[in-house]
């Protein structure tokens, strides 16, 4: 049996619509809070809610809205105090007519535990430089999108390229921010997408490493030299946030 183009166009966009866990999440709390008299969701809610930097959240519920599933309204939320109005997201009539359809479940989860176990059959010091291989490679690729083909128009000092590193990894499920302290440069991570899958396998936080050293690598001005890239802090050892130092 053939499948039609429309249904596979059905199922792709429901896929990048709802393949992100945290996505799922926030839009199953956007349809809680859409109903007959509800007033919707601002990305501060669902950061409080969710437990995601409100960057996090804007950049989930943005993609939602563009996907046709939420819509954006202004105003101001009765009960609310003087001020701007909040910018607030509910759920499309139509949206709401098929809001008990089960949203498919991510593969994500799946493929990263499996590669955790098998990188756990490695010797240490093979899976994590495997690991981090993987993470440049895609930072790479990352870094392309932010400066084109042409890399070189793309190329800055370091401290300009780590908040370039921090808004590409805000945008990929972290919540991140660059800071300079006692003369190092760092990536702070206080959310990672990778959750539970990197506690239970540490191995894969290599991937984050790897991740920024192949943007720095590609941003940084040649005359501006990157350093060794380090992981300080993890999730994965017990510590409340992720840092990469430079």
């Amino acid at each position: 049996m053939s499948t039609s183009p429309s249904f596979t166009a059905t199922v792709s966009a429901i896929t990048d619509a709802f393949g992100d866990p945290t996505r799922r999440s926030i839009y199953l709390l956007a349809k809680d809070h859409s109903g007959s008299d509800g007033v919707g969701v601002t990305a501060s809610m669902v950061a409080a809610e969710v437990g995601v930097h409100a960057n996090v959240a804007r950049h989930h519920l943005d993609k939602l809205a563009a996907g046709g599933y939420l819509e954006v309204v202004s105003g101001r939320v009765a009960g609310a105090g003087a001020g701007r109005p909040s910018k607030r997201y509910v759920l499309v009539a139509d949206a709401l007519a098929m809001s008990d359809v089960q949203l498919p479940v991510h593969s994500d989860d799946l493929l990263l535990s499996l590669l955790g176990r098998a990188l756990d059959r490695l010797p240490h010091d093979e899976a994590e430089a495997i690991a981090e291989e993987v993470g440049q490679e895609y930072g790479r690729a990352m870094a392309e999108g932010l400066t084109g083909d042409a890399l070189v128009t793309g190329r800055r000092s370091l401290r300009s390229a780590m908040q370039a590193v921090a808004d590409a990894l805000t945008a990929h499920g972290f919540a991140a921010h660059a800071e300079g302290r006692n003369d190092r440069l760092r990536i702070i991570n206080t959310h990672c997408p990778f959750g539970d899958v990197a506690t239970d396998h540490p191995v894969i936080c290599a991937v984050d490493r790897g991740m920024v050293k192949g943007m720095l690598a590609a941003l940084v001005d040649a005359d501006d030299a990157l350093g060794a890239v380090v992981t300080e802090q993890s999730f994965a050892r017990g510590d409340t946030f992720c840092s990469t130092a430079v």
